[in-house]
């Protein structure tokens, strides 16, 4: 029996982002040298494919310091940490490794500016995320107001209204963080923003290319984890966007066919911490029900790369 045609609409950009990358390579540029095991506090990214892999290579993830042996290096994930996160390591003299997203550390640098002259700040984000957790601990507690939605910003009372900034955490939805920060303007008008939006380049990108393909799509697959909050924002999007029947899936064997029901296109993206490995997967069992044919849709190119600390970075090679 003929297997029924499907038409998968590939978004582009998907998966992996600079931060990602460079998190990644810490870990394992770290196990070359030093050896293992190396620590990790928290997932180094949201997605357990990858943290099970670097658990194969002798990385062992801990949720805090306190798990910490001496004698051996630990890592910080990508999501960034509070400041007593680094000065309880240095207390115990352990060596660590930071791999905060730079445009992580943009946003915790663009907090303390404002702190520095007098500024009351409010945060765009999501209680209890890691990077959240780790924004709001640049400064003291009370230092920073957590928006979550556009209900808090009609609702957020604040010391001065003539002093006061807004940051937002990097993944968050690009429309519905506009709408917050279009109330907050309207409530405060004379409220400093970033010079450049926090929200980061591929968080922004990839809900981009859903939004290409969304209207066209009977379902919607976005391979990511449950706690990864970019990809949680693509579900969200698609849904928003004309494909209400978009789900999320960790991996190829996560897929409720049932859910999917009877498609024709069917668009499938990956979340800014989900390998492509996981993708292929995705497309290979797709082939195994319906007989595909694949159209990559892209919005814009990425050629963004962070370095790696010092330490861990290659020596140049001299040519001749």
């Amino acid at each position: 029996m003929p297997k029924p045609p499907l038409t998968i609409l590939l978004a582009s950009p998907r998966g992996f982002c600079a931060g990602v990358e460079r998190a990644i390579e810490i870990v394992e540029r770290a196990l070359e040298k030093f050896g293992p095991p190396v620590y990790v506090r928290h997932e180094i990214v949201h997605n357990r494919f990858v943290v099970e892999t670097l658990e194969a290579k002798g990385a062992v993830f801990v949720e805090e310091l306190s798990a910490v042996p001496p004698g051996v290096p630990v890592i910080f994930s990508a999501h960034g940490v509070p400041k007593q996160v680094p000065a309880e390591a240095q207390a115990r003299n352990l060596f660590y490794l930071d791999a905060t997203c730079p445009l992580v550390s943009k946003v915790h640098r663009e907090a303390e500016r404002h702190a520095r002259i007098g500024r009351q700040i409010i945060l765009i984000g999501h209680a209890g995320h890691p990077e959240v957790i780790g924004t709001m601990g640049q400064l003291p507690e009370g230092a920073i107001l957590l928006v979550e939605n556009a209900e808090d910003a009609r609702t957020v009372q604040v010391h001065d209204p003539e002093n006061l900034a807004f940051i937002t955490q990097t993944t968050l939805s690009v429309d519905d963080t506009a709408e917050m920060v279009a109330i907050l303007q309207r409530r405060f008008p004379h409220i400093h923003g970033p010079k450049k939006e926090d929200i980061c380049y591929a968080t922004t990108n990839r809900q981009q290319a859903v939004k290409a393909i969304a209207p066209q799509c009977d379902a919607m697959l976005v391979v990511g984890a449950p706690n990864s909050s970019n990809s949680q924002r693509l579900v969200e999007v698609a849904r928003k966007l004309g494909c209400p029947n978009a789900l999320l899936v960790q991996r190829a064997s996560d897929i409720d066919w049932d859910r999917v029901g009877d498609v024709s296109r069917l668009g499938i993206t990956a979340g800014a911490s989900a390998p492509e490995i996981l993708v292929e997967e995705v497309i290979e069992a797709c082939r195994i029900r319906f007989e595909v044919t694949i159209r990559e849709v892209t919005v814009t190119s990425e050629s963004v790369q962070f370095k790696l600390p010092r330490i861990l970075a290659k020596p140049s090679v001299a040519t001749a």
